[in-house]
């Protein structure tokens, strides 16, 4: 889908800062006209789309990075993001840390334009049907969001409608995880309903009933409610979906939205009009010049570096280790430089920072892997049909098929190949906030913590970690709740564990 240009609305908080909750009134920065015509709900609507695409450039961070996953290309020049990014990676994370005020915030902030173009579509006059649409594609978007706000921080304020007051924006208090779910069963219920099984090429890219579905699978999952996923994601297997049997195909840029992909976030490179994505130049290697983004000079961040860890966690001749990530790349000089990278979205691209990568966030791979899952856990061992989800993705691999399994050997299985099919797509935070129990994270973070303390994954430099670096705590899976949050709300309560 080419995204229309956000509207004014869009263009109007986004200037008003990142802290949703010291706004005044969205709904005043709204013209009173607007949201009546299908053309108006449909920039509202692509708007969201927009803003989504803001949430996702910067997920890396909160999904992967903290992480065995990843780690960065430790810059002794320039140590002005310890405090911030960095403690991320070591879990330095406290309610004054920057980045976790961002993400807080900035997914408020998106939330602000469903809340209000939910309310005010009932007004339009336009085809109810496409206005269903409308609401399930808003309604999935919104189900997203306070999924990941639940897996981020446990429980959160809910809001559903745009706020008339300032003053209101004290008054909330932070919902029982069990409310936090029941909002998004709700809207996920509503889009399964609401959504097309697909669209036009024109419309590509939007949500669709398999993404609603997909997402339902995985909070139920999520929930331990097994045989629930197991009913809703076998209604995936019927929509069309399917793998592509070159695993590089999945993330080219000129075979976007292609039979895997159930929901992708878009981006449009090639052109100058703010829908790019940048994602190479976040994760390429520091002082790499060039060798790895095809520009005369060209660095990376250093951001979301494979570690060493996960390099090991591939079977030998597995066709996706050199489709996902290069182990070190070749100097102008001509010489190796040992610095890994992720290479998944790694692409040729026109104009310098900016590339025309789509972010897979739900994909066919995905919902097999879930159902495998489910299926081993809801019988206390796998089946024959759950061994079929995983093998069939592992021929595409060039592996050999699992077989002789019981339910343990199996749950960790699919968890190893869950890591590498679907390794620096975010959902390895997730999936072992699923599968481990904090006090059992806990021991299996600092176990390879342990492991890259002693041989990192990039030069330091010389320069030691501190006391405090790569120590898990069991109420480390949760977030804190941003400091700046609780100084403007007095009745946000703090996550256990932090100040």
């Amino acid at each position: 889908m080419k995204y229309i240009a956000c509207i004014l609305v869009v263009l109007c908080l986004l200037s008003c800062g990142d802290d949703f909750l010291n706004k005044t009134d969205p709904a005043t920065l709204v013209a009173s006209g607007f949201y009546k015509t299908e053309a108006q709900v449909q920039q509202a609507v692509n708007g969201v789309y927009g803003q989504l695409q803001g949430i996702i450039l910067s997920q890396w961070r909160y999904n992967e990075f903290i992480t065995d996953n990843t780690t960065l290309h430790f810059n002794t020049g320039d140590r002005g993001q310890g405090p911030d990014i960095e403690a991320l990676e070591f879990w330095q994370v406290n309610s004054g840390t920057p980045t976790i005020s961002t993400l807080y915030s900035s997914i408020y902030l998106s939330m602000v334009n469903i809340n209000t173009t939910l309310v005010k579509l009932p007004e339009a006059t336009f085809d109810a049907t496409l206005k269903a649409q409308y609401e399930g594609e808003l309604r999935f978007i919104r189900a997203y969001y306070y999924f990941l706000l639940v897996q981020y921080f446990g429980e959160v304020i809910i809001i559903t409608e745009p706020l008339q007051t300032p003053a209101e924006a004290y008054a909330f208090e932070r919902q029982p995880v069990d409310n936090v779910y029941e909002l998004i069963r709700s809207d996920l219920d509503f889009a399964v309903n609401a959504l097309p099984a697909s669209y036009n090429a024109t419309n590509k890219g939007r949500a669709s009933k398999g993404a609603a579905l997909t997402l339902l699978g995985k909070v139920q999952l999520t929930l331990k409610e097994y045989g629930d996923a197991i009913a809703t994601l076998r209604q995936v297997l019927s929509l069309g979906y399917s793998l592509l049997p070159n695993y590089a195909d999945v993330f080219d840029p000129q075979n976007k939205n292609h039979a895997e992909s159930v929901f992708d976030v878009q981006f449009q490179g090639d052109n100058t009009q703010g829908e790019g994505s940048n994602f190479i130049y976040t994760f390429a290697p520091l002082y790499s010049d060039g060798s790895v983004i095809n520009f005369p000079g060209q660095n990376g961040a250093g951001w979301n570096i494979p570690s060493r860890d996960m390099i090991a966690a591939y079977e030998p001749g597995d066709l996706r280790k050199e489709v996902s990530l290069k182990e070190g790349y070749l100097n102008q000089a001509n010489e190796w430089v040992s610095v890994p990278f992720i290479n998944k979205y790694n692409h040729p691209h026109t104009i310098r920072g900016i590339t025309n990568d789509n972010w897979p966030v739900l994909r066919y791979a995905d919902v097999l892997l879930m159902l495998a899952e489910a299926i081993n856990e809801e019988e206390k061992g796998p089946s024959t049909e759950a061994y079929g989800y995983v093998n069939i993705i592992r021929d595409r691999a060039d592996l050999e098929e699992l077989s002789g399994l019981d339910e343990v050997s199996f749950r960790e299985a699919v968890l190893k190949e869950r890591r590498v099919e679907l390794a620096f797509e975010n959902h390895r935070w997730f999936d072992l906030k699923r599968t481990k129990t904090p006090e059992a994270m806990a021991t299996f973070l600092n176990a390879y913590a342990a492991i890259e303390k002693s041989n990192p994954t990039t030069d330091r430099g010389g320069i030691p970690f501190t006391p405090g670096d790569y120590q898990f705590s069991p109420y480390e899976v949760l977030f804190p709740i941003p400091a700046s949050e609780r100084r403007i709300n007095t009745k946000l309560s703090q996550n256990t564990g932090y100040n």
